[in-house]
């Protein structure tokens, strides 16, 4: 008789397990998303297990008034066996009350609206291979440079809720390359790109305009040396498909974006690149 699966929150160490399952099932995580993801919401991670075997994990964070649901993976060998939807229903539990959104794969839109969920938009995926000279840009400087208060305030409207110990834990981390865009004071766009387990991400991407989205990305690009640079584009920003398609860009994967309980009114004209699939 097989144990009986329980779910419970994660301790750090077992973020890592999440981590790897996404790589394993080519999501491509970043180097450090663990250590990052947990600052947003160190309560924001379950994972299913059967004694002291893990077979499943999702991420219910909480950013205070919003929720984001992500990692949500149970092991080739255990699927069909309810362990996703007991997570799931801890995870709708914790977030209960939140606006919450997702990236689901399009294939599971049915189900996911089955729980409340709506379409809201796709978010695209683009990849980007070549050796792409940096622009001589005044106005690009390195995120250090920026107040971190002022970089909050520019994130705020771009978000649906403030996520500040995420965005030091994010602009921070190692293995990552950040640019503003400033101009006599003021904050007009900004961007990070970390090292992926292929390649690179570049995540977020916010910018004014779309002149200043291209600087940022030829910027950030420029730097990864030929290797692949990957950009999760919202779809119905038509200047960031013009972006994607003016280097080259090719689609390999993408994702429904879909809230319940609300839709948060977003300036996609301003949104380039989402800053990621599993914390929105």
């Amino acid at each position: 008789m097989h144990t009986q699966i329980t779910v419970s929150t994660m301790r750090r160490a077992e973020l890592d397990f999440a981590i790897a399952q996404a790589a394993r099932e080519g999501w491509n995580p970043g180097l450090h998303d663990a250590e990052c993801f947990y600052q947003a919401d160190p309560q924001g991670y379950l994972v299913a297990k059967r004694g002291d075997q893990a077979l499943g994990c999702l991420s219910a964070v909480s950013y205070g008034t919003f929720g984001f649901l992500g990692l949500y993976i149970v092991l080739p060998g255990y699927r069909g066996q309810g362990i996703g939807m007991q997570l799931w229903r801890n995870a709708m539990a914790r977030l209960d009350g939140l606006c919450i959104g997702l990236d689901g794969v399009f294939e599971r839109q049915a189900m996911y609206q089955q729980s409340g969920f709506q379409f809201a938009w796709r978010n695209l995926r683009y990849r980007w291979q070549s050796a792409l000279p940096a622009p001589a840009i005044d106005a690009i400087v390195p995120l250090a440079e920026i107040p971190f208060e002022q970089l909050q305030h520019y994130d705020a409207p771009l978000f649906p809720a403030p996520r500040s110990a995420f965005l030091r834990a994010w602009i921070g981390q190692p293995d990552a390359l950040t640019a503003a865009w400033r101009e006599n004071g003021a904050l007009h766009g900004y961007a990070v790109m970390r090292r992926c387990v292929d390649g690179w991400k570049i995540g977020p991407l916010f910018a004014d305009s779309p002149a200043i989205a291209d600087g940022l990305f030829r910027h950030l690009a420029a730097q990864a040396l030929g290797q692949p640079v990957l950009l999760d584009v919202p779809e119905p920003n038509a200047a960031a498909l013009d972006l994607v398609a003016r280097h080259g860009m090719v689609q390999v994967f993408g994702t429904a974006r879909m809230y319940c309980n609300g839709m948060p009114a977003l300036p996609l004209a301003r949104i380039f690149g989402i800053t990621s699939f599993e914390l929105g």
